[in-house]
């Protein structure tokens, strides 16, 4: 029994399906794309809608799930008002990777960064404090920029 045809159909259904797959799901609204892009020209795009700019090249591994990571970062919003930061090496953010102890945004990001690695970070508000915002000085849906420095990781 010869199972060609069946072959042949599910690779025809693959070539359909998988641009849909691979499309990038746009999560800014135009104006906020308008300004990403007059602001921080040459973005990359993850698949669920962070963009970012590599700064500074890291080396060595990436974190995994479950791994302690250290991190320096600045915070704004689209419009530069700083929110929060830690920017001193000696009392770095320091969290369990994978157990939700930050915005979703970052830990999307993050195992994507290599050790020592700096990158200004653009998070969507659907992927940080979303509908509830953080008051004061975080609106609804707001999207958040960050200057980020993976400094260290402690595996699991």
């Amino acid at each position: 029994m010869t199972y060609r045809p069946l072959r042949l159909i599910l690779a025809i259904l693959m070539i359909g399906i998988a641009p849909s797959l691979l499309a990038q799901r746009e999560r800014l609204t135009p104006d906020e794309i308008e300004l990403v892009d007059k602001k921080w020209p040459g973005t990359k795009k993850t698949g669920t809608g962070i963009r970012y700019i590599i700064q500074k090249e890291g080396t060595g591994d990436s974190p995994n799930p479950g791994d302690r990571v250290a991190v320096l970062y600045v915070g704004t919003l689209l419009d530069g008002t700083k929110f929060d930061a830690r920017t001193d090496p000696a009392d770095p953010l320091v969290f369990r990777l994978g157990r939700q102890e930050v915005i979703a945004g970052w830990e999307q990001i993050l195992p994507l960064m290599k050790l020592n690695e700096k990158r200004l970070v653009i998070i969507p508000g659907s992927l940080a404090y979303g509908s509830r915002g953080r008051a004061p000085s975080i609106g609804r849906d707001a999207t958040l920029v960050f200057e980020m420095e993976l400094v260290k990781i402690n595996p699991q």
